[in-house]
């Protein structure tokens, strides 16, 4: 049983009142009547399930007291959220690992990881007709990311590293190109850029609907899949002035992980519906249960490959200074929970 590794569980029976209960219990305690707006940054994206599942079931809603609010706040791109928790626009945010290492290093220390959200969930896909067997054969190919900067440009460009290979724009011979996911699928298709690293449920439709085919997947990309994709940040701010409503939060969040890996099917029913109200357009079943093979829905922060990120980071340029990561991580609070629930706490 890995309730708090991941989504990949089996042989979990859990009778629906309890999981109601457990649900709804958080509660039931230390609930703050202070009348304050919690508002919530996330993706419309399978990455950010807790956040999806948890807004289809009030969850945070009645983790944080009836005379506290949450305010879901929906984003595309990780910089913009990162500009929000700079303008104290939004307080707490699912968020990829890159723009919180940027956001946490531009604000020096404004804002925290306090849990993890997702691990893996993405693939590294060519073009159809073309089969790299030999990562070394990247050379002269254009590959697209959703981002610079982002979780899968910076595994790209390790990737690039470890093979002796580098981006065109430093002096080397692959072409990295940045699109969104939709312009990826495009280009692909028509044939105008050899390869892409995305996230899914994107990398399973590239090769459903585009005849792409896998060069790396999720496990064979970094670390053998134990890297985050997505983790839960807070303004630090907010923390300190409202520590018993983010404890509330932290309990419903492992609350819903939990309940997400007890309960697959009816999970990523509750996501797709989710994506379709907010983005007008849900994910075909065989691809959403794909995508969701490729990913571990999680509490852990993974805490060492979010490290990795800012030596890459680095690397790459896009941090210009070595950030002092001692406060980058502050997960008190979740052991806290984590403990209280018997749950394995996290070093």
């Amino acid at each position: 049983m890995k309730n708090s590794k991941g989504f990949k569980v089996s042989g979990v029976i859990v009778a629906g009142f309890l999981i109601i209960a457990g649900l709804s219990g958080c509660s039931s305690k230390k609930v703050v009547n202070e009348n304050v707006d919690v508002r919530v940054g996330y993706f419309p994206n399978i990455t950010h399930s807790q956040a999806l599942v948890g807004r289809e079931q009030g969850s945070f809603q009645k983790a944080i007291g009836t005379k506290n609010k949450i305010v879901w706040k929906l984003f595309n791109a990780g910089p913009a959220e990162v500009e929000a928790l700079f303008a104290k626009a939004i307080d707490i945010a699912y968020i990829g690992p890159g723009p919180a290492i940027n956001g946490y290093s531009k604000s020096k220390g404004d804002i925290q990881i306090v849990a993890g959200a997702t691990d893996a969930g993405a693939i590294f896909v060519s073009k159809k007709g073309m089969v790299i067997k030999n990562l070394k054969d990247l050379s002269g190919k254009k590959i697209a990311v959703p981002q610079f900067g982002n979780t899968q440009d910076l595994t790209l460009r390790n990737i690039l590293s470890e093979n002796g290979l580098k981006d065109k724009a430093k002096g080397g011979t692959v072409e990295v190109r940045q699109a969104s996911n939709a312009d990826i699928l495009s280009l692909l298709k028509k044939g105008d850029i050899d390869a892409a690293l995305v996230p899914e449920p994107w990398g399973s439709r590239l090769i459903k609907e585009a005849g792409a085919n896998i060069i790396l997947d999720y496990k064979e990309l970094f670390r053998q899949g134990k890297y985050t994709t997505a983790v839960v940040v807070v303004r630090t701010e907010f923390l300190k002035q409202h520590p018993l409503i983010v404890e509330n939060f932290i309990k419903a969040h492992v609350d819903v992980t939990t309940y997400i890996n007890n309960n697959p099917g009816r999970a990523k029913i509750i996501v797709n519906k989710q994506i379709t109200e907010l983005t007008k357009k849900g994910i075909e079943k065989d691809v959403l249960d794909v995508a969701f093979k490729r990913l571990t829905i999680t509490n852990n922060p993974e805490k060492d490959s979010v490290l990795d990120f800012v030596k890459f980071s680095l690397q790459e340029g896009f941090l210009r200074l070595n950030p002092d990561t001692k406060n980058l991580f502050n997960l008190t609070i979740l052991n806290k929970v984590l403990k209280e629930k018997g749950q394995v706490q996290i070093k």
